[in-house]
């Protein structure tokens, strides 16, 4: 039940972000290049899991791009929201199809399944 409601958030947080996404008017083409941006995150597995883990959580946990949202709507930043909107999007579509935050045992250890 657990999996499935976390899954669930995924996709409401990932149609609301691409929903508000184009409802500013952005366009399509920072989106696809940006999609997967935070997965560079991935990167931090070269200095061992534990650093790996923490590096990708840290980029795939909601509050820094709510926060970067947050900062762009009050301080007019419209790329800030754009890229907080992209960001929430990619983070959304990974909870969806089961990728979830990491435990330093390994990448493929997951809050929601070993992948």
């Amino acid at each position: 039940m657990v999996r499935s409601l976390l899954r669930a958030e995924g996709l409401v947080v990932f149609v609301a972000a691409i929903a508000l996404y184009f409802d500013a008017g952005h366009g399509w083409i920072l989106l696809v290049v940006l999609a997967l941006a935070p997965d560079l995150a991935m990167l931090g597995y070269l200095a061992g899991p534990r650093a790996g883990a923490i590096a990708y959580d840290t980029v795939h946990a909601y509050a820094l791009p709510i926060v970067l949202a947050l900062a762009g709507v009050l301080g007019g930043f419209d790329l800030a929201v754009q890229l907080a909107l992209i960001w929430l999007a990619h983070i959304g579509a990974d909870r969806l199809l089961g990728y979830g935050l990491k435990y330093p045992s390994g990448f493929k250890d997951t809050h929601l399944q070993r992948v």
